[in-house]
């Protein structure tokens, strides 16, 4: 991903129903004997076309639990010297949206909703990218991120 001008995102359609159709940024489960990174470069790769060559990671955000899938995720931001020619698996995404970085910075950019869950209301946080809303597991890592750029930008 090429933090510098924009981020991609994908709306996944993913065999577990409980997230199809949400956006979310590239990602999936591990291979036999496969690190998380070399993990998040290949669906990096398979999903958007992203070159793992050509990526440098240049730091983790927070590992976590996802209820709902009972997946662990371990994000990863990584940058490329070039913009790649981005091609977006049709199996596996529905579309790509790129946005700008600026906007993961931009407070206007969060809301927050409440939702029914187990028979509970409940309010989540949620980013605004063009009347998409993006929440769940994918919100938390682009809050991480965007708290991250705000201390970058302020030192």
């Amino acid at each position: 991903m090429r933090f510098r001008k924009g981020a991609r995102l994908d709306p996944s359609q993913v065999e577990d129903r409980r997230g199809a159709g949400g956006l979310s940024l590239p990602g999936g489960g591990l291979n036999a004997r496969e690190d998380p990174a070399a993990g998040a470069l290949r669906e990096a790769h398979e999903e958007i076309g992203v070159d793992p060559r050509d990526v440098r990671i240049i730091g983790a955000l927070s590992t976590l639990w996802v209820v709902v899938s009972n997946f662990v995720v371990h994000p990863f931001v990584g940058v490329i010297d070039y913009r790649p020619e981005f091609r977006a698996s049709p199996r596996e995404v529905s579309a790509l949206i790129e946005t700008p970085v600026a906007w993961v910075r931009d407070p206007a950019r969060v809301g927050a909703d409440r939702r029914q869950r187990g028979g509970m209301a409940v309010s989540f946080p949620y980013f605004d990218f063009d009347g998409h809303h993006i929440w769940g597991a994918t919100a938390m890592m682009l809050g991480e991120l965007r708290q991250v750029l705000v201390e970058l930008v302020s030192h």
